[in-house]
């Protein structure tokens, strides 16, 4: 990073002439005007900020190496020196402490992701290392581990009662500088379908947030943690005042289940959903405000055993409304196996109430290796109904573990890959997948990564 600083030479010799008689120094600025104090964010900033803390990173990252490299042969005819094999990578980000008596530690999960060491340093200095207690990479959303005494945590607000206008204040580590602290307001609520994580129901704020802000603080002006920062729009690489945070509800179902499993148990409703669109509307004869249409509904799902149908217009999840699909999807998705889930409903143009009970999700798994050697290292699953993939159109497999080193790694295979295509046919599940590459030698794979599609070969 360049810091510039402004020419003085020039500046410094006006000034020199003009302030060779003494001047009236102006009084400081003072601390009360008519009787009044200045307003100021000092007080809540100094009880908050201690929670605050900066994450640093350590991992050892594999290096992808011509094959060649590897042929003893060629090394010996080309007198090849040795290469390194992987190489340091460190990163910064930010964390809250949120449970000061076990040292319990928000953040994102693509923060410590693949982390070797972590080193959370607090606000009075100290260093620390932590050990991860267990992540979601659908949410974005981690929980480690500190020790020490006299820590700092931030109570968590309802971030429900949240209301576009209301300020807030952005706490984090932008750029490695150190703690930081900005302020805006809430910019937008429950934004959804941007492609940055799977469950999406973002508080978007026009508070600066940076590189490194990451898994730092949201808090509302009592001090109060109302969210995770967890990405940017950033066209240039910096802000420009469009930031997105974890609602600090969304963040306590998810801690909840990660300090009880270590992971998050995802339920299933079991069905396909799509927004109300004004045609659907219109062709129910109801208003298309807010709901979402069950589109199909699975055999001996939970949907099923609570009575829902196709057609069916859910309007609200345990009395939170559903605005689209993709709220009813993140409803689901942040309620745990056997919990019970009220849903009002519309069929037919009439109110219905149903009582359900979530089913736990899932997915049809298949090994790499009992599928085609090339393949080796590689765990597949299906893309299900409930999971955001499918809930975004995708069809095809997940790469969901691959093993550092294996042939599929090597080729440049990477995990959360979506696999479309074999050898130019279409594939929608593990066994489209069994059936078409078992019986190959080599693979030709189209793939989705992130928000790009390419061309994988393996030989």
């Amino acid at each position: 990073m360049t810091i510039r600083r402004p020419a003085l030479s020039a500046t410094l010799l006006a000034l020199s002439l003009t302030l060779a008689v003494p001047l009236p120094v102006p009084a400081a600025l003072p601390a009360a005007v008519d009787g009044q104090p200045l307003p100021t964010l000092a007080p809540m900033l100094e009880r908050a900020t201690p929670a605050v803390v900066n994450i640093a990173t350590e991992s050892r990252v594999a290096l992808r190496r011509n094959p060649l490299l590897d042929d003893p042969f060629f090394r010996h005819f080309f007198n090849v020196p040795d290469q390194p094999r992987e190489r340091k990578a460190q990163s910064v980000g930010s964390g809250v402490v949120v449970d000061a008596r076990r040292g319990y530690v928000i953040t994102n999960h693509h923060v410590v992701e693949g982390a070797d060491t972590i080193t959370v340093t607090l606000r009075d200095g100290r260093r620390l290392t932590a050990k991860v207690i267990g992540s979601d990479p659908q949410s974005d959303v981690a929980v480690i581990q500190i020790p020490g005494n006299n820590l700092a945590a931030l109570p968590l607000a309802d971030s429900d009662n949240l209301r576009v206008g209301d300020f807030v204040v952005a706490i984090g580590n932008p750029f490695g500088l150190g703690q930081t602290v900005t302020s805006g307001i809430v910019s937008a609520l429950g934004r959804t379908g941007l492609g940055i994580q799977g469950y999406e129901d973002f508080i978007q704020t026009d508070a600066s947030i940076n590189p490194g802000n990451s898994g730092g603080a949201l808090v509302n002006l009592r001090g109060e943690l109302v969210g995770i920062n967890t990405a940017i729009l950033a066209p240039s690489g910096g802000n420009v005042g469009i930031g997105f945070a974890i609602p600090a509800n969304m963040v306590s179902r998810l801690m909840n289940q990660i300090v009880a499993h270590g992971s998050v148990r995802r339920g299933q409703l079991g069905v396909a959903v799509q927004d109300l669109t004004p045609e659907l509307a219109r062709a129910f004869n109801i208003p298309a405000d807010r709901g979402a249409v069950i589109a199909q509904v699975s055999p001996s799902s939970a949907a099923a055993r609570a009575g829902l149908k196709e057609g069916d217009v859910v309007l609200s999840i345990n009395d939170k409304p559903i605005r689209d699909g993709n709220g009813l999807r993140n409803a689901i998705g942040l309620l745990e196996v056997g919990e019970a889930a009220r849903l009002e409903i519309l069929r037919d143009g009439k109110p219905m109430i149903l009582d359900a009970k979530i089913g736990e999700y899932v997915p049809a798994k298949a090994q790499g290796d009992a599928i085609n050697p090339r393949l080796a290292g590689v765990t597949f699953e299906d893309i299900g109904p409930n999971s955001p993939l499918g809930g975004r159109g995708v069809r095809g497999v997940l790469v969901a573990k691959l093993a550092s080193g294996s042939p599929a790694a090597r080729a440049g295979l990477q995990r959360n890959d979506v696999i479309t295509a074999v050898n130019r046919q279409p594939i929608a599940s593990t066994d489209d997948l069994r059936q078409i590459a078992s019986r190959s030698e080599g693979l030709v794979l189209n793939l989705l990564r992130g928000q790009g599609e390419l061309l994988l070969m393996l030989r």
